[in-house]
């Protein structure tokens, strides 16, 4: 079974971290939501409560880890030392890495946009553009390991796009058909 983490920081996006978990586990996926603080009760951008299940160490092993956006929700990951060591560790190892909205700040904080293509919230594209990214207005972005969206309109199309790409394109076919997802 694949394993994919999904990190929670307060003022995470809630779409895009509802959307991404609900998809990944629909594929058969275990996702394990985890949060950067001890309380395991996060506040999201729009004041919805999510529910993180442990606390991140920056030692756990996946497939695929997640970073949602929202604006200070990304700030905090981005911020966080055991999400930037994760990250690095994760590009090492030639592990996917998906990151939405304004989360490529965080890869931008770990160095690891630097020649690649990425996208953004447009709110944070100068940032990206900075650590050496270049920067495209398309809904998904794949380069090597990493897969960046745009925001949370574009969570389902993000969502699958790493079920294809982690899982399988027969799995993705799979997941999105009686979501009714179009194309």
């Amino acid at each position: 079974m694949h394993k994919a983490i999904v990190l929670l920081a307060e003022g995470i996006e809630e779409m895009e971290a509802v959307t991404v978990i609900d998809i990944l586990r629909r594929a058969g996926m275990q996702v394990d939501v985890l949060g950067l603080g001890r309380d395991n009760i996060v506040q999201g951008s729009r004041g919805v409560l999510l529910l993180s299940e442990a606390c991140l160490t920056g030692d756990e092993e996946a497939d695929l880890l997640v970073l949602p956006g929202g604006a200070e929700g990304a700030r905090r990951l981005a911020e966080d030392e055991r999400v930037v060591k994760m990250l690095g560790r994760f590009a090492l190892q030639d592990r996917w890495i998906g990151a939405i909205c304004a989360a490529p700040i965080a890869l931008a904080a770990a160095g690891l946009l630097s020649d690649r293509t990425a996208t953004s919230h447009p709110s944070v594209q100068s940032e990206l553009e900075t650590a050496g990214a270049d920067y495209s207005d398309r809904s998904v972005v794949v380069d090597g390991r990493i897969v960046t969206g745009r925001g949370p309109a574009v969570s389902m199309e993000f969502a699958i796009k790493l079920v294809e790409l982690v899982v399988g394109a027969d799995k993705a076919l799979e997941v999105r058909a009686p979501m009714m997802f179009p194309g």
